[in-house]
């Protein structure tokens, strides 16, 4: 019997989505479930983790439906990063998982966010990596965690459903903040710090392992052939690298979402506050990553709150997106004057500040919406200069091609100015569904339909729409992102004043 087909599954944040991939990167059927988050104080982020597991079986089970289940050899996960749970004896949740997106650890990251923590775990000090929100909790809920019996990443939790086996892939467990990325292990001392015991968490594997079969109660919720291998995947960000083929020196995949992801390939370990480093989809290979956390968010947020328009608005059949691009094309570069600090969510890479806030720079009265809808845009592009030019220090050869995915990657405005502001060649992928692809990658090598990893991603990969820097409008971006990186240094300390006054 041939089993040719893969699934990957992206567990992301909003949603659990499958597609049934072959051995050529096609997508053969998919289906997403979507699932709730509950931010019950400011700066909070928690998720029902049952929903992961619940979301993951019907989309998986709507999308295998599709095609011929005898002939999927294997499933991958892939999912959102840094968000764990914290489980009893039995395996069940003690409280709603805590979240990626979840910033109350800041007084813990001032407290034990050192050079030392930098160091092993490739992570600038910030309120996302677990550990931090493991010290929290030691503090705030010393009776939750007395009772912990397992604390994993969603990539942890998943699996146990599907094998009965406490196992992760180390590209899923390094995000949480606990590994040694020189070792690709759980540092003892970090351990320590948080209180656990490596009984407590789940066992290291290497992405693109096999990590064992179906249990006969998975198979049967799943829909699935009993002997369906379980691979070792990687988080999101990992296998939008893979999936995009942006697995070789010269290359940055830029995942244009809610959140900006960027990052680049590297063989060698390195960490700096200009990226964050993180294992690869690739073992022993490495992922220098910047962030803006701010992304197609700030877009959702101005048209939601100030653009005043509506689907379908004008008698169009167009988004207030789109209807907004078209108008902001028609403006000059740099939008008569006006320059946008993108920070609505407070600043990561390189600056990792949560006080930091957005900017708008040079308003006057010509300035209407599409003025600031191109700003928005142009910021987020000046930023990804900014954090790129960073992280390119510690690659042996410059980025010289970027490849876009994500929601943004289908504006063709946006992506021009990311070309013209950056200099460089954007490239937009194929498969929309990169990030999933990463994980059918996997799971396409770990069952012999490719003879690596890198021979996966190189067959199953593709690239789509092109666009080249256009050197009379890059020079004017030129002369506006020397204006542009001086907007946050010159607002550092009135950031902070600001967050001091505004406390309650």
């Amino acid at each position: 019997m041939q089993r040719d087909y893969v699934i990957g599954v992206d567990c992301s944040t909003t949603a659990a989505k499958a597609v049934v991939w072959n051995s050529r990167g096609d997508s053969l059927a998919q289906a997403r479930c979507a699932f709730g988050l509950s931010q019950p104080h400011p700066g909070w982020g928690e998720q029902n983790a049952e929903d992961w597991w619940a979301a993951s079986v019907e989309a998986i089970r709507r999308a295998s439906q599709a095609v011929d289940v005898s002939r999927i050899g294997a499933v991958c996960i892939t999912h959102q990063r840094e968000s764990f749970v914290c489980l009893d004896a039995e395996g069940l949740p003690l409280r709603p998982a805590m979240l990626w997106l979840d910033t109350r650890a800041t007084e813990e990251v001032s407290a034990y966010g050192t050079e030392e923590v930098h160091r092993l775990t490739g992570k600038p000090a910030n309120p996302t990596p677990a550990w931090y929100k493991l010290h929290w909790l030691a503090a705030n809920e010393p009776d939750t965690v007395s009772r912990i019996g397992k604390v994993v990443d969603v990539h942890g939790f998943l699996v146990h459903r599907f094998t009965g086996q406490w196992l992760t892939s180390w590209a899923s467990a390094d995000p949480l903040g606990l590994v040694d990325m020189t070792t690709f292990d759980y540092d003892q001392s970090l351990l320590d710090a948080v209180g656990l015991e490596r009984s407590q968490l789940s066992e290291l594997r290497a992405p693109g392992s096999v990590l064992g079969h179906l249990t006969d109660d998975a198979a049967r919720q799943l829909g699935l052939p009993r002997d369906v291998v379980v691979v070792a995947g990687a988080g999101d960000g990992q296998c939008a690298q893979l999936g995009s083929g942006a697995t070789v020196g010269g290359r940055a995949y830029l995942n244009l979402g809610s959140g900006i992801v960027s990052g680049t390939f590297s063989e060698h370990y390195s960490y700096a506050q200009e990226y964050r480093t993180l294992s690869a989809a690739q073992p022993g290979a490495y992922t220098l990553e910047t962030f803006i956390g701010g992304g197609t968010i700030n877009l959702t947020w101005f048209v939601e709150k100030f653009s005043g328009i509506t689907q379908g608005a004008l008698g169009l059949d167009l988004t207030p997106e789109q209807i907004l691009e078209t108008a902001a094309a028609k403006l000059p570069p740099g939008a008569e004057g006006l320059l946008a600090l993108p920070y609505w969510t407070g600043a990561l890479t390189p600056y990792w500040d949560h006080h930091a806030r957005g900017v708008l720079v040079g308003l006057t009265g010509i300035h209407g919406k599409a003025h600031v809808y191109r700003a928005l845009l142009e910021g987020l592009a000046f930023e990804q200069r900014l954090l790129t030019t960073g992280a390119e220090q510690a690659l042996a050869e410059p980025v010289a091609e970027i490849i876009a995915l994500g929601g943004g990657s289908r504006s063709p405005v946006w992506c021009q100015i990311i070309a013209d502001v950056m200099q460089r060649s954007v490239s937009v992928v194929r498969e929309p569904e990169s990030t999933c692809l990463g994980a059918g990658m996997l799971a396409a090598s770990a069952v012999g339909l490719h003879d690596s990893v890198a021979a996966a991603a190189k067959a199953m990969s593709g690239l789509g729409v092109s666009y080249e820097p256009r050197p009379q409008q890059s020079t004017v971006y030129d002369r506006l992102y020397d204006v542009y990186r001086d907007i946050y240094p010159s607002n550092r300390a009135l950031f902070a004043r600001l967050a001091d006054a505004a406390r309650p």
